[in-house]
């Protein structure tokens, strides 16, 4: 027994190496077009003639049954390579076939195989005149009807299809943008067009091949005709009538049998090439359109009634005809009558389920986030600058997403005829939250210190952060980069604006479902917290009021299990909201701190001092959970006055510096600060995290 399995391994290891070196498809298709080639000048036998003229004939039926039952253009995508394949595989069995009829043709109707004899004597009946007609018709019908026609609609296919690719991609980058569909669907949408245009190119070039085909089946069979007469009598002593009669039985059967298959295959090319745009086989599509409606065969079936009528023409068939049609036109005409009853008896059944065509519950959706053109800026959602647009806001939905966490819904782009021409209007949740005029046609231009810009121009003020600018010629492009400022075009200024009025109200733009959304997304080893959370009794409400408080500030929340963590801890001490938020917030101080350090690498700050300190502490009331600042107005106008002059030195002396209070008076002056300075932020001492380089650049 061991000795058998001993013997045995070695055989394995045999096999596997057989196996692994077995030839897989791609080896075998690369042989079969070699041999393709080979067939071009290596002489074959009359038995693999017969077998290569058999799988020729098989192949363009095989083709023509695919292209009939191919549901669209795309599921036979590999039609142009099939196209090459067979055609290269009749002239490679014409080329042998002529081989063997002028160097075997004496012999008798044989000599070139059984296949070509069989087509020779059954569809000539013996007659090379009648075989002449056959085959002049057959190649006049395959190179003047069908491969002309076909060959011209795939040209004008591919012509659409290349014109219309930048549109096409267009309306993908828009309804991407429109949340109409993801990024899975978009890439999908670009595969199937990048395939079509290819498609369509590639059977506008192998419409050519059909039509060489033809071409060189006719040449081919002069050449056999004419040389079969000379060898026939020069060369064996046959008389000219038996030497015509010989090569020409030979040269048209073999005709014929390249002829039948290169006219299936140009049909099935001119099915494919006229498949585009309608939906489901070519049966179904048939039945649908030409049989879908009673009238027309119904007029049919009346025309057909008045032929067979007529005297001379014979009344069987007529009649046979207009029976068929008209039984057809009632069995439509009975099926269409019975639903429209039986939906209208549904309806009155029950009217409280039906669905009015303007359903009420489309009026009450709201847009997060729309946009509205007037109509001269409509070249913005359209063309390249359309493209520009939707690429840009796309970036921005990136962008908002990696710095905060926080996926903006899909902003809706439409146009608005009340607006004037060159007007937009942004939208949150309905809400007019900026607006502003462009000059699609001319460029944007100001100074990022801003200064005064010395170009000549349409005075105006840029939208997103006040800045004085210019509307300028697209020609001063150049002039304007050389002076170093900062040229814009309309799209820019548009997505810009819109960036920053998003940054301002991103914690509106977070619903409950966003933030239900974040949690169910949270990674499994991090559901953990959110069960806890569950558990003291903190709800989804609560989480979203943390993390939209968080967003208000422009404080990322895309560490949110740590958020999580920070609303865990202080769940259970925490008296009230403000205490909860705060417990948050020092959980977060080390991405605050960051997020705050300037390019110097320290945090500028300006600090408060004991007297402001003592002043608001002192105008706090009520008890602790639910403290109210209660300061006289002038003292609080005292208060912003110094506080906009000690940040106006800091922005002068390059500082974005930020405001350090003591933790229980952070959220009382954030709640008065965020009124007329939204974008200041402010730090209690608890925020800073202990590695954080600070510097004081100012006080109050």
């Amino acid at each position: 027994m061991a000795g058998e399995v001993q013997a045995s391994a070695p055989l394995t290891a045999v096999l596997g190496r057989l196996n692994a070196v077995r030839p897989g498809s791609d080896v075998l298709m690369a042989a079969g077009v070699g041999l393709l080639v080979v067939i071009l000048v290596v002489p074959l036998p009359t038995i693999l003639l017969d077998f290569g003229l058999a799988l020729s004939l098989t192949a363009s039926i095989l083709v023509l049954m695919t292209a009939v039952l191919m549901q669209r253009p795309l599921d036979f995508t590999s039609f142009p390579t099939v196209l090459l394949i067979t055609t290269l595989l009749r002239l490679g069995l014409n080329i042998a076939s002529t081989r063997l009829i002028l160097s075997a043709g004496h012999e008798g109707p044989q000599a070139a195989g059984a296949v070509i004899a069989a087509f020779g004597g059954f569809l000539m009946a013996g007659d090379v005149v009648i075989g002449l007609i056959v085959f002049a018709i057959l190649v006049l019908v395959n190179f003047v009807v069908i491969t002309k026609g076909s060959g011209r609609i795939a040209e004008v296919a591919a012509r659409f299809s290349l014109d219309a690719m930048p549109g096409k991609q267009m309306a993908i980058d828009a309804d991407l943008s429109a949340g109409l569909i993801d990024e899975a669907g978009a890439r999908a949408r670009r595969k199937q067009l990048e395939e079509e245009s290819a498609f369509f190119g590639a059977m506008d070039g192998a419409a050519k091949f059909v039509r060489g085909d033809a071409i060189a089946g006719l040449v081919i069979t002069l050449i056999n005709i004419l040389g079969g007469l000379a060898l026939g009598m020069g060369r064996a002593g046959m008389p000219l009538a038996e030497a015509a009669r010989t090569y020409t039985l030979l040269t048209i059967g073999d005709g014929l049998v390249s002829q039948i298959p290169a006219l299936l295959v140009s049909t099935a090319a001119g099915i494919v090439v006229t498949k585009a745009g309608v939906d489901g086989a070519t049966d179904q599509a048939l039945a649908r359109e030409l049989a879908g409606s009673p009238k027309p065969l119904a007029l049919a079936s009346a025309a057909a009634g008045a032929l067979a009528l007529l005297p001379g023409l014979p009344a069987l068939p007529f009649l046979l005809l207009a029976g068929a049609a008209g039984a057809a036109a009632w069995a439509r005409h009975r099926a269409q009558g019975s639903v429209e009853p039986t939906a209208a008896e549904h309806a009155a059944a029950q009217p409280e389920t039906s669905t009015p065509v303007d359903d009420p519950a489309q009026v009450l959706r709201i847009d997060a986030v729309r946009l509205e053109l007037g109509y001269g800026l409509l070249r913005l959602a359209t063309g390249e600058a359309g493209q520009r647009l939707t690429e840009q806001i796309r970036a921005l939905r990136r962008s908002l997403a990696q710095e905060f966490g926080f996926v903006l819904p899909p902003v809706r782009i439409q146009d608005n005829v009340q607006l004037p021409p060159n007007t937009y209007v942004v939208r949150l949740k309905e809400i007019e939250a900026g607006r502003a005029e462009l000059r699609p046609t001319m460029l944007l231009v100001m100074d990022a210190t801003g200064a005064p810009v010395q170009l000549p121009g349409e005075r105006t003020t840029e939208p997103a952060f006040g800045l004085p600018a210019v509307w300028v010629d697209e020609t001063l492009r150049d002039e304007a980069q050389a002076r170093g400022y900062t040229v814009v075009d309309p799209a820019s200024v548009l997505v810009t604006h819109l960036t920053e009025l998003v940054r301002d109200h991103l914690a509106e733009l977070l619903s409950f479902a966003d933030t239900q959304k974040l949690l169910d997304e949270l990674p499994r080893e991090h559901q953990k917290l959110v069960s806890d959370l569950a558990a003291q009794q903190v709800g989804t409400g609560t989480i979203q009021r943390v993390l939209q408080a968080l967003l208000a500030e422009r404080v990322s929340i895309r560490d949110l299990p740590t958020i999580l963590e920070g609303i865990l801890e202080g769940a259970p001490s925490a008296r009230g909201f403000p205490a909860l938020l705060a417990t948050v917030r020092m959980r977060l101080a080390r991405q605050i701190t960051d997020s705050l350090t300037g390019p110097k690498g320290y945090v500028p700050l300006i600090t408060l001092s004991a007297e402001w300190e003592r002043a608001f502490a002192e105008a706090l009331t009520g008890p602790a959970e639910d403290r109210q600042l209660a300061m006289a107005p002038s003292k609080l106008q005292e208060f912003l006055t110094r506080l906009r002059d000690a940040f106006d030195r800091a922005a002068a002396a390059g500082e974005q510096a930020a405001l350090l209070v003591s933790p229980h008076l952070r959220p009382h002056l954030r709640a008065v600060i965020e009124r007329f300075r939204p974008a200041t932020p402010v730090l209690s001492q608890a925020e800073i995290h202990p590695r954080a380089r600070v510097r004081t650049v100012g006080s109050i």
